[in-house]
């Protein structure tokens, strides 16, 4: 019995040692080339993160306004990114936000990419993390792409999308591409939304397990995957997904919290 005990244990020991060791693989083919840990400051780093602005509906029929460098929409807080949806007039909109953008700071073809971030809550509410080219290759939206890492709406919670969209797959033509994945506490604790990117498909992970795999199609139509894209991070209010059951006044302001972003590529 004890040699067969000296067996079993040696057996297992091996197995821990190869498990370790494509663990260390796995984290070594990839190199830290840029993040933000939202450590310093008051506002977001200008040397990282730009803004887009305004209040024209952003194409979705969105409720808010985007504001640029104000505190109360965007700030750095106890060591955590906070996009603030809030209830206020504002540019002849009713709701104010942000939307904070690394064009022209961090831009990236392939790679993984990783946000740890805890999500709003409430009718109306609709946090993206998401990335967009930074060149419109192969024409206007949807023709170039869009990656969307994570997205929520409120009216529907705990259900995680992630989702692709490109000239042949789009949600204009009821044929975009993605799964949603149940993350039953998402409003309540910070979870890893993230994406691993390469020439062959983007893989979609929440808390480093994949749910949904985009493949090369190849062809631009269906793979516009193959040039640089940049981070988006924001709260929209309302429009056509997230206000499909409207808006619930009662719960601003609202915050998307996001603990750190990292990015990384193949060595």
């Amino acid at each position: 019995m004890k040699i067969v005990g000296c067996i079993l244990f040696l057996l297992s020991f091996c197995n821990y040692q190869n498990k370790s060791k494509q663990s260390v693989n796995s984290v070594e083919e990839y190199k830290l080339i840029w993040s933000d840990e939202f450590d310093k400051g008051m506002l977001p780093d200008s040397t990282r993160w730009g803004y887009d602005i305004g209040g024209h509906g952003w194409g979705n029929k969105e409720l808010q306004t985007y504001t640029y460098q104000r505190h109360e929409n965007a700030r750095i807080e106890n060591g955590l990114l906070v996009i603030e949806a809030r209830r206020e007039a504002r540019n002849g909109m009713n709701y104010t936000s942000a939307r904070l953008v690394t064009k022209g700071n961090g831009e990236w073809r392939y790679g993984k990419v990783e946000v740890k971030a805890k999500i709003p809550r409430g009718r109306g509410t609709w946090p993206a993390i998401w990335m967009l080219p930074v060149n419109n290759a192969y024409g206007k939206w949807p023709q170039s792409g869009e990656i969307d890492i994570m997205e929520h709406v409120g009216f529907d919670p705990g259900n995680i999308h992630g989702t692709v969209h490109t000239e042949a797959f789009n949600h204009k033509d009821g044929t975009q591409r993605g799964k949603k994945i149940a993350v039953p506490n998402a409003q309540d604790n910070f979870h890893l939304y993230s994406i691993e990117w390469t020439t062959e498909k983007i893989d979609f992970l929440v808390d480093d397990n994949v749910y949904f795999s985009f493949k090369n199609n190849h062809g631009y139509k269906a793979w516009p995957f193959d040039q640089a894209f940049y981070l988006i991070l924001n709260i929209a209010v309302g429009g056509t997904w997230g206000g499909q059951k409207g808006v619930d006044d009662r719960i601003f302001p609202q915050h998307l919290l996001v603990d750190y972003v990292r990015v990384y590529q193949k060595q």
